[in-house]
């Protein structure tokens, strides 16, 4: 399969744009000062589920390291984490029970920290609200251990159980066992499927520490995952955002995030180049969405009876909003790859992300404006500054990618 050839002046432009994308260090140490500080909440002496060996934990966008930035400052941060009590098994109480547990112990955290917004109650986790300066809300999902189940289950089927060791067992008001003490309850693994996400890009994420390591003169494991961003993590943010703008007021058909970055990881072949990923990425999405008896299936990683398709059989609008958006992701990609123009390069990426975006990508590369008491000689005239054309920018077809069927 041809790959298109990337221009210097593109690859570039895709590093910077990553960038603009990027989260400030700070979120993620915010983030992890959230989440730390509701299990020492946990933990204290008058705490009614310590003896259980409470431990949150973030999962989610913020534990690969795909997390981007809000579109505009009415959007918030989600920090997506888990609260695992470790000294529990699900024949000891029903998910209900748990929750409740749970709840009001982060009701009281709520009220310590006297945070006004109330708490509110999610399908699957709590949810708390930080002040409106913090931009960013908290999701719990209460949790329990739920390795031997898992473990016994995938056997049985003759699937791969090497992640199971991080298995948990998750709440759900919506599935008929909600109430019951049962075996039955929703299944997750974002330990297990984070670790499956390292290791799609295990060399490069080292190899990234390690240089990092010898620039400030610390350990590579002083060095947290969050300090560094490979290709992969960078393209799977692009790829992100791409979608968030194509599928702005659309968001019921919009692609879910893990389905785009486990194809991603799938198709990521190891490039030290986010063009390069890019490249690689978007040929090969598509091949790893299987087809079992007229359905598509995309397999959890860590769990190959979960689908991550599963809506797609009862929603097929999903699944053409997908190789919709993927035609578009490689059309809008193809168009830029081979251009040396960087404003065209900008123009074409600009529908794709956004014109704010875009041109915040432009210019970080741009020369910084010549002190004003230079001589007006010296000053570049008007015509030179950036202009986007006002007619409809189409993109050419893609060449060289396999069709979406």
């Amino acid at each position: 399969m041809r790959r298109p050839d990337l221009s210097t002046e593109s690859a570039e432009f895709l590093e910077d744009l990553a960038e603009e994308l990027s989260v400030p260090p700070s979120r993620y140490e915010e983030a992890e000062r959230s989440y730390k500080s509701l299990g020492e909440w946990l933990h204290r002496d008058g705490s009614t589920v310590r003896e259980y060996d409470p431990q949150v934990y973030v999962q989610g966008s913020f534990r690969l390291g795909t997390t981007i930035r809000p579109s505009n400052e009415d959007e918030e941060y989600d920090v997506d984490s888990v609260c695992e009590l470790r000294k529990l098994s699900k024949g000891h109480l029903s998910q209900q029970k748990l929750k409740a547990l749970l709840g009001a112990e982060i009701e009281a955290y709520r009220r310590s920290k006297s945070m006004i917004k109330p708490l509110r109650e999610g399908r699957r986790c709590w949810a708390l609200d930080y002040a409106d300066g913090a931009q960013f809300h908290m999701d719990v999902v209460p949790a329990l251990p739920n390795e031997a189940s898992v473990r016994a289950l995938l056997e049985s089927k003759g699937a791969d159980p090497r992640w199971t060791s991080t298995a948990i067992a998750i709440t759900d008001n919506e599935v008929w066992s909600y109430p019951y003490v049962t075996d039955d309850w929703p299944r997750s693994n974002p330990k297990g499927y984070s670790e499956w996400f390292k290791s799609r890009m295990a060399v490069t994420l080292e190899r990234r520490k390690r240089v990092l390591a010898e620039q400030v003169r610390a350990s590579i494991e002083d060095i947290p995952d969050y300090k560094v961003r490979t290709p992969l993590q960078a393209a799977v943010m692009i790829l992100k955002r791409h979608r968030d703008q194509m599928f702005e007021g659309r968001s019921e058909v919009r692609p879910i995030s893990v389905i785009l970055t486990t194809l991603s990881a799938h198709s990521y072949q190891g490039e030290e180049s986010v063009g390069q990923a890019l490249a690689s990425i978007l040929a090969g999405m598509d091949q790893h969405i299987e087809q079992r008896a007229g359905r598509y299936w995309l397999p959890n990683p860590t769990d190959a009876l979960e689908n991550f398709a599963d809506k797609w059989a009862a929603h097929p609008e999903r699944a053409q909003a997908f190789f919709e958006w993927l035609d578009r992701a490689r059309g809008d990609f193809l168009q830029a790859a081979s251009s040396t123009d960087r404003k065209i390069i900008t123009e074409t990426w600009e529908r794709g992300v956004g014109t704010e975006l875009a041109d915040r990508t432009y210019r970080r590369r741009q020369p910084a404006a010549r002190p004003t008491l230079l001589k007006a000689a010296s000053v570049a005239p008007p015509s030179a500054a950036l202009s986007f054309p006002n007619k409809e920018r189409v993109p050419t077809k893609p060449q060289g990618f396999g069709g979406a069927t």
